[in-house]
């Protein structure tokens, strides 16, 4: 029998992938490409969000 999990409300901006890594051209003394880690703005790097308040003034 499934186990209940709780109801997570997935960021709309980035769809619950909250980190983004851009590579930036160049490369790491190794070899390896530079990159730079990017959290989403909206959801601060969570992948969630709260209720929104359009459903909060529809009691809902």
């Amino acid at each position: 029998m499934p186990r209940n999990t709780p109801n997570l409300h997935v960021c709309r901006d980035c769809d619950g992938f909250a980190r983004a890594a851009i590579t930036t051209g160049t490369r790491n003394p190794d070899g390896t490409r530079a990159t730079l880690r990017v959290d989403c703005l909206a959801c601060r790097g969570t992948g969630t969000t709260a209720l929104t308040p359009a459903l909060i003034r529809l009691g809902r």
